[in-house]
């Protein structure tokens, strides 16, 4: 970290900054760029919104004079800008990648199939690109990491979201030698699987979020979608469908995820899971086979053993994404990205309403469908649809119960979308 701290002030003294471009501009996007603003080396100089004054908002709580933003609807006109070091602010999301000073890109819509072009033209256009776009990458992207190492750029999640922050101790686990057994992430609210943006429309406004994604964290949505990308990134599974989602303390997650002959409640070990009680915390649960490591672990007060947590009691979103943008652009090393080229874990669909043949579903945190973690192959096996899949084109080809697994047979999907393109190609990619 502190070799990153000196580049970027390098970069600061030089005046040769990072240039970014930021698509989306709600409560993350408008964090990260009054972040960026703090962070010597680095510029958002680049803000797409669909809504301008979002983008204009942006910037102004950062700081930025309202004479110092420019408004472009066209490529040259970014570019001029740019030159100029003005701050630019833009409603065209195809534009994102193009300007010449752009560095890297940086999606914060957390819609799938945005965040599937976006990434998509990022690589084309040679531009790093880094996704708070989870459930976009949980879909795709093994084979959006595949295209953006050929083009020798960075395709990569983000530090700060719970994901990133579990592989940050992953790796530090890792390299010190100790056998990981279990990984996950706390959650801060009981999952209600039948919220919507209508019942959760008051609480997202006092909260400055888009109500269908405050509802995709209540549903439990969300919680899966993380925990599919940790999957993803570190080849751990879920122990059963769903995950366990134990409600817990810190302290006692050894004893929890030990094994149900041991007391606990794992079947198996290296799994991924969430439990209530720990949030925003994330965690690890490590062992060793060497006595005298453990003899160390309980004499540093990290408990009797054989299992130990490695817990981090925060994760601050989008206001860590810098470092990952820095790693991307100094370093051309991703945060966090899927090992293989294809998913471990999937986050399947599941009728959150009774649903009648000839309607129309919409996505995620909405009114019709809800996400529920499984196997890869387990969901390949069961033909089981992704529900970043899902958009409001999809249509249902026969009735589904409320609460049953919705398969490919089950409906008829929008197949014009990039990250249905995507997604098979990835699939072809591992026939």
């Amino acid at each position: 970290m502190l070799e990153i701290n000196n580049k970027l002030k390098e970069l600061h003294e030089k005046k040769t900054p990072i240039k970014v471009s930021l698509v989306g501009a709600g409560l993350m996007g408008k964090g990260l760029v009054s972040q960026m603003m703090l962070v010597k080396g680095m510029m958002p100089s680049l803000v797409v919104s669909h809504k301008i004054e979002d983008a204009i908002k942006a910037y102004t709580l950062a700081g930025v004079s309202r004479d110092d933003i420019k408004i472009a609807a066209n490529l040259e006109d970014i570019n001029v800008a740019m030159e100029n070091n003005k701050f630019v602010v833009t409603d065209v999301t195809d534009l994102a990648s193009k300007p010449n000073l752009i560095d890297v890109v940086v999606d914060a819509t957390g819609v799938p199939n945005t965040g599937a072009k976006l990434a998509f033209d990022s690589i084309l256009n040679r531009k790093h690109i880094v996704m708070l776009n989870v459930e976009a990458d949980v879909v795709v992207g093994p084979i959006l990491s595949k295209l953006a190492k050929s083009a020798g750029v960075v395709y990569t999640g983000t530090a700060g979201d719970e994901p990133g922050a579990v592989k940050e101790i992953v790796d530090f686990a890792e390299a010190t030698g100790f056998e990981i057994m279990a990984i996950g992430k706390g959650k801060n609210n009981p999952i209600d699987y039948d919220a919507t943006p209508e019942s959760v429309k008051e609480q997202a406004i006092k909260s400055g979020l888009k109500p269908l994604r405050l509802a995709s964290f209540i549903d439990g949505t969300n919680t899966m979608v993380e925990m599919a990308a940790m999957a993803n990134a570190t080849g751990f599974l879920p122990d059963v469908r769903g995950g366990h989602g134990p409600t817990t303390d810190a302290k006692n997650l050894p004893k929890v995820y030990s094994l149900k002959e041991n007391g606990g409640i794992l079947n198996k070990y290296k799994i991924v899971d969430y439990a209530h009680g720990v949030a925003p915390g994330v965690f690890v649960i490590v062992t060793t086979s060497l006595p005298q490591v453990h003899h160390e672990m309980r004499f540093l007060k990290m408990g009797d053993g054989p299992n130990y947590v490695l817990y981090r009691p925060f994760h601050l979103t989008s206001l860590e994404t810098p470092i990952s943008i820095a790693r991307a652009a100094l370093y051309n090393e991703p945060t966090i990205v899927p090992i293989y080229d294809k998913p471990v874990a999937e986050v399947i669909t599941m009728a959150k309403m009774d649903l009648k043949k000839g309607q129309r579903l919409d996505g995620i945190g909405e009114y019709t469908v809800i996400g529920s973690i499984d196997t890869y192959e387990k969901a390949a096996k069961e033909n089981l649809l992704p529900i970043g899949l899902v958009n409001e084109n999809t249509i249902v080809k026969q009735d589904i119960k409320k609460g049953e697994a919705v398969t490919y047979d089950m409906v008829e999907l929008d197949k014009t979308t990039m990250i249905y393109k995507l997604r098979q190609l990835q699939e072809a990619a591992n026939i």
